[in-house]
């Protein structure tokens, strides 16, 4: 069976949906993580939004799902922010409107076509920095997201969390660049124990194991694929910093006296790893084994689809709008070998897997926040 590939809507943060629609038929794929960030977040890297989440009622889910099934596209929804730590209103924001997207994925027919909802889950250093801290995290985020995937399990909606440990999420003046709590295995696999509902899993990017000097074709060996559900096509070009070792993260000095001593430290928050965010089949080598990867993925019977995310430096990093889509265009070559059949015209994805959109919910719902929900 052919994995689709779609592209999440992140790097065309520019454009309206409807042109990012355009973007995707010139890059010839087959689906839309659409992110629906909040206008008034606390995150500036990498965010867009992509749909009107204030004011999204039935109608609008049917007109949406009227205009995808028109270009042949299937979606899902994604919001990706601190839902466990950082100013607690902030905080409270981020969890009500991961409810408020849980709710747009319902209208839009939820499970029953395959619309998911992604989200980070975060971190607590408040709790993180004392002892136990990683437990304490752990218990937090079964307080927190246990009415949340009862929410979303109520109303046929899965939620899915990305694995990146978000290292660029805190000044690089602290020691500790885990800032997502999903951003390794073990978590996952004890979240899912804490909360057994089917009704969150993962998508999982290999790229964030790659740079953690961790073998992702082994982590896909070790996932229950029960919950995976969506890949990030993300790569990683790995360097190596004789300077601060590859365990740990660069440290933050004084200016002057790393200047005499000739020590390298961080730019910037996300400077303080030996690595460059890449897109496979652009502009150079990259440290995932692509072929290895996808040949285990769908080994342990992976169909669905591998999402581009271009944050690529050489792509999305340079602000150029032709260089960002020729970033997806170089991935989807690149990746057609591995996902599609050989035909006539080379590899192709096959036009009759389209699987239209159905719209299966007739009554509208009201939004709902967390202290709704008791919490």
């Amino acid at each position: 069976m052919s994995n689709p590939i779609w592209i999440m809507t992140s790097a065309f943060d520019q454009l309206s949906l409807d042109e990012v629609i355009t973007k995707a038929k010139e890059v010839g794929v087959q689906g839309l993580d659409v992110c629906v960030f909040r206008k008034d977040g606390t995150r500036n890297d990498f965010v867009a939004t992509h749909l009107n989440y204030e004011n999204f009622g039935l109608s609008d889910a049917q007109t949406l799902l009227e205009k995808f099934n028109h270009h042949r596209l299937r979606l899902s929804l994604g919001a990706f922010d601190n839902l466990l730590g950082g100013e607690p209103a902030q905080r409270v924001k981020n969890q009500d409107h991961l409810l408020r997207l849980i709710r747009m994925a319902h209208l839009l027919g939820g499970d029953a076509n395959d619309v998911k909802v992604g989200t980070f889950v975060g971190y607590n250093h408040e709790l993180g920095n004392q002892e136990n801290g990683f437990q304490k995290n752990l218990d937090e985020y079964a307080r927190i997201f246990t009415p949340i995937i009862k929410y979303a399990e109520d109303l046929g909606v899965t939620v899915l969390y990305e694995n990146c440990p978000m290292e660029g999420w805190r000044p690089a003046s602290y020691s500790s660049t885990f800032n997502n709590l999903t951003g390794v295995l073990a978590a996952r696999k004890l979240m899912y124990e804490m909360i057994p509902s089917t009704a969150h899993g993962e998508i999982y990017d290999p790229s964030h194991d790659v740079w953690q000097h961790v073998d992702p074709s082994q982590v896909i060996r070790h996932t229950d694929m029960a919950r995976l559900h969506r890949i990030h096509v993300k790569g990683t070009r790995n360097g190596n910093n004789v300077y601060w070792g590859n365990l740990y993260a660069m440290q933050q000095i004084e200016a002057g006296l790393a200047q005499r001593a000739g020590v390298p430290t961080a730019q910037h928050e996300w400077d303080r790893h030996a690595y460059e965010a890449t897109l496979p089949g652009f502009g150079g080598s990259d440290s995932v084994d692509w072929r290895a990867f996808v040949a285990t993925v769908k080994a342990q019977g992976f169909t669905g689809p591998f999402e581009i995310e271009n944050e690529a430096a050489l792509s999305k990093g340079t602000g150029n709008l032709g260089a960002i889509l020729q970033g997806y265009q170089a991935t989807t070559l690149s990746l057609a070998p591995l996902l599609w059949d050989l035909t006539p015209e080379g590899y192709q994805y096959p036009a009759t897997a389209f699987q239209e959109l159905k719209q299966t919910t007739t009554q509208d719902i009201p939004v709902v926040t967390m202290k709704d929900l008791g919490v």
